[in-house]
């Protein structure tokens, strides 16, 4: 019989990491993340965070630079707005790659 090393002997015991939420919408992520600067790097902001692609395109679609620089990091200001309330209960449902064209605000 063959000598066996420690390392085969044991199963694969890595966990996988919990999903991590999008920031927006709050469902898990997919394979294809994008990552949103909550206060736009044109007016000094250096956070990330991780969006889906869909809810990335709505909140462009919905806010301009200026106003994202002055909701800063409160999502929840972003969510109060009627059109992407519509938007969030829409895609609640959909599956964490769903890709859809996005509507663009009236300006």
């Amino acid at each position: 019989m063959a000598k066996r090393r420690a390392w085969e002997d044991e199963e694969d015991e890595t966990v996988a990491a919990p999903p991590v939420p999008c920031w927006l919408c709050g469902r898990d992520l997919g394979e294809v993340v994008e990552y949103h600067h909550p206060v736009p790097k044109a007016k000094g902001g250096k956070a990330r965070v991780a969006v889906h692609p869909i809810c990335h395109r709505t909140i462009h679609a919905h806010f301009t630079n200026a106003e994202l620089g002055r909701i800063g990091e409160n999502v929840e200001a972003l969510r109060s707005n009627p059109e992407v309330a519509k938007f969030l209960s829409w895609v609640a449902g959909k599956p964490a790659d769903f890709n859809a064209p996005t509507k663009k605000k009236d300006r």
